[in-house]
């Protein structure tokens, strides 16, 4: 590490302190709704024991559904290795919310890449919910990166609409993260036009890094990865699904099958990982956050644009850096790579990545594959050619990985 990017990085973190002490009081309030939630549920060893086969009479299973539900402010949860992804558990929950001829009303613009090929805007559209007779319609962002509420009021009162979807985090677009605030604006509009409409949130990548989820502002569904936020960074696999009873257990059904549901899946020992990373996970995400602070700060101190700021408002884990060039790009990546405990030795190239339209690079040298919350960075190869940061289960690692990607873009 040069002098240079050392002495960027003292001027960067002393001016995240502040900060990083508002993030460590949401960690402790987080960590004490944990406790509170164990201990009411009654966690013991037995919670963490195995089930094999069909998984039936599976107590830990059980209980850390009823946890994440206290926890995510539902009625209901499902959480599960068997998902292999968080978009597989969003095109679960999402089927959960309409009939065929029924139309699903996206409130935020349009959703995640890898979530256009399951709804049927991309791809040959078998399997997705096009094919199953499943209408789609979006409302695109104001203006100022917000809500169009105007907008939404009005699309509300078209009769086919009987589904909306929020998502909370930014994906690869340009626009910023959501509260849970304005996720409960933005839901009060819908109940105001139509209450009838069954809100979902995307809720990946926001878990734990506020007070209050979006059950607690009349969510009707939700979903996320446990590889993301509330996994820790010790689930192996899986996600969630969190809402009304009904709901919840429509997408157990789309999951597995009709007749079966959530009565089975076998946790095949990974209870304890699951626990035990819920446990970690206000911790971790703060980490997460500190981590993404420190990355704006130093980003600022470059003269590179980055956002959010380091005392801009946070929903989610994520930190768009703007590069400007694909060769830059790379260079992020790679000094990110650098500092990975997994494959550091490895050099990033842009690849054709399912579920995208664009090449994407991908930095992540993580214990988890794909594991969000351990410190990575990718972004699609397009202008204006964003790399979106994410994780850092450590705040130490992640500021090093910080520094070693700012170490890169200064090399000449």
């Amino acid at each position: 590490m040069t002098e240079e990017i050392i002495k960027i990085a003292q001027r960067a973190e002393e001016r995240c302190k502040e900060r990083f002490q508002e993030i460590d009081q949401v960690a402790q309030k987080n960590t004490e709704r944990v406790l509170e939630s164990f201990r009411k549920h009654r966690v013991s060893e037995a919670c963490f024991a195995g089930t094999t086969g069909y998984g039936y009479d599976d107590l830990g299973r059980e209980t850390l559904d009823k946890i994440y539900a206290e926890l995510l402010g539902t009625d209901a949860a499902l959480v599960r290795i068997g998902f292999v992804n968080g978009t597989h558990a969003l095109t679960a929950a999402l089927f959960a919310l309409a009939k065929p001829g029924e139309t699903i009303l996206s409130l935020t613009g349009l959703p995640y890449d890898t979530l256009q090929e399951a709804i049927g805007l991309r791809g040959d559209g078998f399997g997705s919910l096009k094919f199953y007779g499943i209408q789609y319609r979006q409302i695109d962002l104001a203006p100022d990166g917000g809500p169009d509420y105007a907008g939404i009021a009005e699309a509300c009162r078209q009769p086919d609409v009987s589904a909306a979807i929020i998502q909370r985090s930014r994906g690869y677009a340009s626009r910023k993260a959501l509260t849970v605030g304005e996720i409960g604006r933005i839901i009060r509009t819908v109940r105001q036009v139509k209450p009838s409409i069954k809100v979902m949130v995307d809720n990946c990548y926001g878990e734990f890094t506020d007070v209050i989820e979006p059950g607690h502002v009349d969510a009707d569904l939700m979903a996320g990865s446990l590889i993301k936020n509330p996994g820790g960074g010790l689930a192996p696999a899986g996600g969630y699904i969190a809402g009304r009873e009904e709901l919840v257990q429509r997408g157990a059904v789309r999951l597995t099958t009709p007749g079966i549901g959530g009565e089975c899946g076998a946790s095949l020992g990974n209870n304890r990982l699951l626990f035990q990373g819920l446990f970690m996970a206000p911790h971790i995400v703060a980490q997460a956050l500190k981590t993404s602070v420190f990355c704006a700060a130093m980003m600022e101190e470059l003269s590179i644009p980055s956002f959010p700021g380091i005392h801009d408002p946070r929903s989610d884990i994520i930190q768009t850096v703007q590069l400007g060039s694909e060769d830059r790009m790379k260079r992020f990546c790679r000094g990110i790579q650098k500092g990975a405990p997994v494959d550091s030795f490895v050099t990033p190239e842009p690849w054709a990545m399912p579920g995208y339209d664009d090449p994407v690079i991908m930095a992540a040298g993580a214990f988890i594959q794909g594991s969000s919350i351990e410190l990575s960075a990718d972004g699609p190869i397009r202008d204006p050619y964003n790399v979106y940061v994410q994780g850092g289960i450590t705040y130490e690692s992640g500021k090093l990985g910080i520094m070693y990607a700012a170490e890169e873009l200064l090399r000449s």
